[in-house]
Order: C-alpha cells, then structure tokens, then sequence
C-alpha cells in the first residue's frame, strides 16, 4: 500500500478520521493500530523481522538502563549484543547472497571451482529503515542522550510510525517520540494539515508526473545498454538523474505531509540538493537523514575529521562505501559511494574547497562587475555539483559493472560532429515525440524554479498565505493534471526506494 497507490487513497482518510475521534488519552494506541495495519497490507510474513527488531532493541534498551554506568563491559556486551542481532537480520535478508555470490567468485580466482549456492529470501519491507532507526536509539540509549522508554507498545510506535517506516526518513528518538506522546493535549492543527496537503500534492505531482514519466525511458535504455549510443544514452543519464531526485523527494514530501496531517513533524530529507555547489553541500542537502545517521553512528566513531588529513579521509571513504552498502547488495553501489567519496577527498585537497560546503544564501551580496562574476562562478560550480552526481548515479542504475563502463565509454558516440542525425536517432530511440519531450522539459523547469525559490523560502507555509482563488486554481491544475496524465496512458511505477 504504496503513497501512490489507490488502497492507499481510502485508507489515510480512513485513519486520519479514527486518530482524531479517538479519546486524546489513547490516540497512540489507535495509531499504533494504523501503522501496524498499514504494514501488514505489505505482507503478513514482513512483520515477524520489524517485532523481533522491535522487542530485541527495547529489551536491551532496558537493561542498558539498569546496568551502572559504571560497569562498562556489560553494558557494551548488552550493546554489541544486541547491534549484531539486529544488524544480523539485516545482513541475511539484504547481504547474505551477496556475500556468498562474492566468496564464491573469489575461490574460483583461486582455482577452486564452486557453483554458487543462494537463498530465495524476500527482503523485508523498509528493513533497511527501521534497523537503522532502532540502532540509532539503542546508541543514544547507551550514550545516556535519551531515556529507555518502559513502554513497548510506545517504542514499537516510534519504529513503526507508518508514514516513514517504509523509505523514511529515518527518525530520531529525541525529535520523534515527544511529538508521538505528548505531555499535554495536542488539538487538531488545521494549518499544519493545510501544509500537509500542499506537500502531498506537490510529491505527487513529483512523482507521478515527472519521474514515472522519465522512468519509462530510462528502464527503456538501462534494460538493454548494448543496444544504445551517444546522445540516447546521455539523455537517460540526465533523465535518471531527475527521476531518482522526484521519486525519493516525491515519497519523502507525501511522508512529511502525510504525518502533518496528525499533527506530527518528520524531519526534512531534501534541501534542494541539485543547487548545491560541491559535493559535500549535496550530501548537506540529499537524503538528509540518512547523511547525518552516517555521521553520527559512522563517520564520527571511526574518528571523524579531528584526525590527520589521511584519516579523515579514510573515515570518509568507509563512510561512504557504508552508504553504498545500504543503498543494495552490489558492488556497483559501493562504487557509486566510493566515487562520492573521491569527490569530498579531492574538495579536501584545496585550501578553499569547490563551495566548500557553502549554502547559496550565506554568499556576502557584491556590487558591479564582481557581482556578475560571482553569479557565474557559482553557477559554474552549480552544474559542475551536478554532473558529478549525475555521473555517479550510473552507478547507482546499472545492473552490472559491465554496462557502466559500456556507458562511460559510448556517452559521445556521434554526438559531436553528427548532432542532428544522434538527436533523431535519440528520439527514435525513446520513442519520444516532440510535444512528450516539451512536456519533460515543462515540468522539470518547474522543478528547478520551485527548488530555487526554496531555497530562501518555506514554500507550503508562505503558499496558504497567497489569495484563496489562486490557491485553489493552482490545487485543481495540478491534480487534474495528475488525473488526466495517468488516464491518457500514464505509468505509476513502485518508488525507487522502496527496494533498499
């Protein structure tokens, strides 16, 4: 029961109307009844691995509350315990093939001729999430950051809070559970519902109109790279670009939305990443909660950057090699993670790095002809950020190590001296009309002026400010837009994360 399915349309109204006529006093209990519902939707056998992940992590919450934290090597013994049982079900069900596919394939290098054995495992739904949530508490637990919560009803409802179990973000327990269980009655918020709304629509609109309509033709060229050259395949390099960054932002806006609606704030994800000015500024801005989990429970305990200049960049690499991991059980993935981790190593080099993490708005304002050589440099670095990532992601797409490279080495096949005749053969070869491309086009500098001007402003709240009339054209536009698109022949993919 994906965001972009039709169950889905029935049951958020369903149980938005049961959370609010529900006695304040056990609106939890009714919500713990929602996301429990809404996650067996996805398969009954799912279940068993989130309440073992569940009852292992507070019980050992609980006893890392008792132990004196004097009594160090207990309490590190329950930790670590716990960690590897919990990590555990994530290795087998994600790594486990991976891992033997890979030994195998390095004994039969060493003349020992083995045929790969695998287990038909089905990874469970948003186990890579929900780990990751769990570890993360039971850390702060042990760090003395937050309390054990002796309720596990209560625990349970923050791992398996509904609008972000599946693909996040991924919560924290110190900004999560205060909101879940508040102290004091908290009343129906229309504005914040309002906000909701407008974040739902436009991930939405993110989702179904461009990246579903990119993914058509990007399946299109990455299902069979061998048969594509030159500008067809620079046009699915940039169209997965897009369609990767609409389709996670996509699901993350109507995450956020979704959980304003009870009165609930999710972390923010996204901060317009394709604007940023280095590579390090993009990892401050893309998938936001996943970057600062890998700083606090990776980068920072291997050492961090208060080390040597090596160091640091060793910490970085395994970082980021982690985050390849997380991301699928490929090599191709760890690739991509390495790569991005060359290009933070490599910003490092200079004294004043690319952007240097820096945020577009913090820029000191200049007068004159610095002013417009300014502008330039920061667009420069701006579309050099991004062609970075957008080389990366071949990585991140490809099946097999094979077709990145085919891809790298046949981007400019008969680009150059042959552009017309590789821009027909590129429209014949996604099957794309004129008018279709023109429609991409629309919709994706829509994207880019809405993410610029977010930038500066809180787009869903200053929005219900604007008049009435022009609210509501713009509300009917986009969803009949939405209607009309998948009426007249429009895909609806599953979301790109959901697999990880």
């Amino acid at each position: 029961m994906l965001f972009n399915s039709l169950p889905f349309l029935f049951f958020l109204p369903l149980a938005f109307l049961l959370y609010w006529i529900s006695p304040a006093k056990v609106r939890w209990i009714t919500l713990l009844a929602i996301s429990m519902f809404y996650y067996l939707a996805f398969g009954s056998g799912y279940i068993i691995m989130l309440l073992c992940t569940i009852v292992v992590t507070w019980k050992a919450s609980l006893m890392l509350g008792n132990i004196p934290k004097s009594d160090e090597r207990r309490r590190k013994l329950v930790l670590f315990g716990a960690l590897i049982i919990s990590l555990g079900f994530l290795f087998f069900f994600k790594y486990f093939n991976f891992m033997l596919i890979t030994a195998t394939r390095v004994l039969n290098l060493l003349s020992f001729k083995l045929d790969p054995f695998t287990l038909k495992l089905m990874l469970p739904v948003g186990i890579s999430f929900y780990t990751f949530m769990s570890v993360s508490y039971l850390v702060d637990v042990y760090k003395g950051k937050i309390s054990p919560e002796p309720n596990l009803a209560r625990y349970a409802l923050f791992v398996s809070f509904f609008p972000h179990i599946v693909m996040g973000p991924i919560g924290r327990a110190d900004a999560l559970m205060p909101q879940l269980f508040p102290e004091e009655k908290k009343p129906f918020n229309a504005e914040s519902a309002s906000i909701g709304l407008r974040m739902m629509l436009w991930g939405l609109f993110k989702k179904l109109i461009i990246a579903d309509s990119l993914g058509k033709y990007v399946d299109t060229v990455y299902g069979n790279v061998q048969n594509y050259f030159g500008l067809t395949l620079i046009m699915a390099v940039l169209m997965y670009s897009f369609q990767i960054y609409c389709d996670f932002s996509g699901y993350t806006d109507i995450a956020i939305g979704t959980a304003k609606l009870f009165n609930i704030n999710l972390a923010q994800n996204f901060k317009s990443p394709y604007f940023s000015k280095s590579i390090k500024e993009f990892w401050s801005r893309w998938h936001i909660s996943l970057s600062t989990w890998l700083r606090d429970y990776v980068y920072i305990p291997l050492g961090g950057s208060r080390c040597s200049k090596w160091k640091r960049d060793r910490n970085l690499m395994a970082t980021f090699m982690v985050s390849g991991l997380w991301h699928g059980a490929s090599w191709t993935f760890v690739l991509w993670g390495m790569l991005h981790a060359c290009f933070q190593i490599a910003e490092g080099w200079f004294k004043k790095p690319a952007g240097d993490g820096m945020n577009i708005r913090d820029m000191k304002p200049v007068k004159g002809g610095k002013a417009v050589l300014a502008a330039l440099a920061g667009v420069g670095l701006v579309i050099f950020t991004f062609l970075r990532a957008t080389f990366a992601w071949i990585f991140f797409r490809v099946d097999t190590f094979k077709d990145a490279v085919y891809i790298i080495t046949h981007l400019h096949n008969g680009v150059i001296l042959h552009f017309f005749d590789a821009w027909e053969k590129m429209m014949s070869d996604l099957a794309i009309t004129d008018l279709g491309l023109w429609k991409l086009l629309a919709s994706i500098i829509a994207l880019s002026i809405y993410d610029f001007i977010s930038l500066k402003r809180d787009i869903p709240t200053e929005f219900g400010k604007l008049p009435a009339v022009l609210r509501w054209a713009v509300y009917l536009g986009l969803t009949s837009l939405i209607i009309v698109s998948k009426l007249h022949g429009g895909t609806t993919q599953s979301f790109i994360y959901f697999n990880f």
